[in-house]
């Protein structure tokens, strides 16, 4: 094996907190967004076709910050 390679089982763990908060700021950003671009023009009218790209930037953003949250907060199975 070379020198400067990492070994196989070179990895770290992410803290679960911080996978949270990046999660929470995805969904909190995909919210901003679609008030911001509401507000600027007017517009809530998801079945628009003109405003159909930005919606379905917020639908992204917000559905990994949902989908992402719920998945870390659920709880591992203790091992025996």
């Amino acid at each position: 094996m070379h020198r400067r390679m990492p070994e196989e089982n070179a990895e770290f763990e992410i803290p679960k907190r911080v996978m949270m908060a990046v999660y929470a700021a995805f969904l909190a950003l995909g919210i901003i967004i679609y008030i911001s671009w509401g507000l600027m023009y007017n517009s809530w009218n998801i079945f628009d076709r003109s405003n159909l790209g930005i919606y379905s930037v917020t639908v992204v953003l917000c559905g990994f910050g949902a989908v992402g949250i719920l998945l870390y907060s659920l709880k591992t199975p203790k091992k025996l």
